[in-house]
């Protein structure tokens, strides 16, 4: 076609053109109420949410659209697994800083007695330890807002206090009687997963991790090179009442521990294939004798861990049975602000078993912990119900099941005497630790003559005079039975005292050092390692 006979179609052809356009346009849905034309179908939004809209725009009655929303979303999640959860935006961020083993704040450990906040501990090396905080201070002021004698609560007081690293909190605090004034410049303040980390006998080493974060594994390796120092050669890591975490941490924990280029977990799920995790390097501590104490409290990553040692025959697993969680979830941001945590996959460990508890068709699945105690599993071995009658093989070909968590190897029985009366009002009332509190504050120098959490474990005795100091504290606060005690309960709130006066002096290093020099599972560890090492 000549461009002269291309020049006058042109204007034709568009023409024609804008004519049928205008026509459809007329013709179709929106052209005559001001609405946008489009050329695609809009997809459904679904009947949920058009209830939500509906409820929204049209219900007689105001309602609070985020309660409403958040309870729709939790009845649907109620029909799949119990580990697919909803966190509302109000809640992600203490998850999420639990999880990253940090949050911004003053760095203090804190109690509420008599309606004020009691400054217990100050963080050595943070921001309230710069700023001059002390044990014993009590917080009057919190910038503008008064915090003594108005029903404060803990909630309360952390939102108060934390903020923006390098934000200032100005506070008033009551020390001794005076006033005082002391801004304190906001910081970046660690939340450990590891406990404590110690020598618990000649040559063998303890660890205490109490969840599997992101920075579990440095932490983990930290104390493994303290302990290699003192002269390591056997180990105990203590994941009792360890709910779990990160699976990562535990496959690079389980690293340490066993040869190269065995499995240690693969995971599967319907839109996830299924993908194998194997140790990858020469592990810090692949030859040593090795124990790993669980409990019904021990789930998820600490199954996973617990799980690959029993499975290769690494070390032996000593305590109750594991919670029996096998699933994956992932996180996923929603817009909101909120999040939806959800199972996308299970895992199985080297045997091939899955340790996940039976869920759904009638199962009361946040009562099995109470029906473990009711069925006498938490004192006797034999009353332990196995859910799934296939059998598994460990490496050296021990017969293991799945289907409900770990069975250790060890079993040592829960302590049901605990529970008195006496003791179980002294727990709920958290009787120990106020009096621990009160009772350092007003003599903090006879204290100083300790050196370390090991000095004061060997050395310090809870004497008749503190025991009876103790009772007549106790007995203000209205705990029952304090004049008919029993041996057993008299040995228990001693050992217990003990133990909470080192956590006042060594936080939870100080704690566990003292209170697992009575522990019976941990006297069973040191017996296993010893028995082992003769073999």
């Amino acid at each position: 076609m000549s461009n002269r006979k291309l020049n006058v179609f042109l204007p034709l052809l568009f023409a024609v053109v804008l004519a049928i356009g205008m026509f459809l346009g007329h013709k179709m849905p929106g052209s005559n109420t001001g609405g946008t034309t489009v050329f695609f179908t809009k997809p459904s939004k679904g009947p949920l949410q058009e209830v939500m809209d509906l409820i929204k725009t049209k219900y007689v009655d105001t309602l609070d659209a985020d309660k409403v929303q958040q309870e729709a979303i939790e009845g649907l999640l109620s029909h799949l697994d119990p580990h697919s959860i909803y966190i509302p935006p109000s809640q992600l961020q203490q998850v999420n800083e639990d999880l990253e083993g940090n949050f911004e704040g003053i760095g203090v450990e804190f109690n509420i007695t008599a309606d004020t906040i009691n400054v217990v501990s100050v963080l050595s090396g943070g921001p309230s330890e710069a700023a001059g905080l002390q044990t014993g201070d009590k917080f009057l002021r919190i910038n503008d807002t008064l915090v003594a004698g108005n029903g404060i609560t803990p909630e309360r007081v952390r939102k108060l206090l934390r903020g923006p690293a390098g934000s200032v909190v100005n506070t008033v605090l009551l020390r001794q009687q005076k006033k005082i004034q002391v801004p304190i410049k906001r910081g970046l303040i660690p939340l450990y997963s590891i406990d404590a980390s110690y020598m618990a006998a000649p040559g063998v080493g303890y660890i205490k991790i109490n969840k599997f974060a992101a920075t579990t594994f440095d932490e983990f390796m930290q104390a493994m090179r303290k302990l290699e120092k003192q002269g390591m050669q056997k180990l105990i890591i203590d994941v009792r009442q360890n709910p779990g975490g990160f699976m990562d941490a535990a496959v690079r924990i389980a690293d340490e521990l066993l040869p190269d280029n065995r499995l240690i977990l693969y995971t599967q799920g319907k839109a996830y294939p299924r993908t194998d995790y194997k140790t990858k390097r020469p592990g810090m501590f692949e030859t040593g004798s090795l124990a790993i104490l669980t409990d019904e409290g021990s789930a998820s990553a600490s199954e996973i861990l617990a799980g690959a040692i029993q499975d290769w025959d690494r070390g032996t697993i000593i305590g109750r049975r594991t919670f029996g969680k096998g699933l994956v979830q992932e996180q996923y941001d929603l817009d909101n602000g909120g999040a939806l945590r959800l199972t996308v996959a299970r895992y199985y460990i080297p045997s091939g078993r899955s340790i996940q508890k039976p869920y759904g068709d009638g199962t009361s699945y946040d009562d099995d912990i109470l029906e473990r105690y009711h069925h006498g599993e938490l004192v006797n071995k034999d009353s332990i119900k196995i859910t799934d009658t296939v059998p598994y093989k460990t490496n050296s070909g021990r017969r293991v099941y799945g289907g409900g968590g770990i069975t250790p190897d060890i079993f040592v029985p829960f302590d049901t005497s605990r529970f008195s009366p006496a003791l179980t009002a002294i727990y709920t009332r958290n009787a120990l630790g106020n009096f621990a509190y009160q009772y350092y504050t007003s003599n903090k120098e006879t204290f100083k003559r300790y050196k370390d959490a090991e000095d004061f474990t060997k050395n310090f005795h809870t004497t008749p005079e503190l025991f009876s100091e103790f009772k007549t504290f106790a007995q203000k606060d209205s705990v029952p039975g304090l004049n008919h005690l029993s041996t057993h309960d008299e040995e228990e709130i001693k050992t217990r005292l003990k133990a909470v006066l080192a956590r006042q002096l060594y936080r939870t290093e100080g704690f566990y050092e003292t209170i697992n020099a009575n522990d019976p599972v941990i006297k069973k560890a040191l017996e296993t390692l010893e028995h082992n090492n003769k073999r």
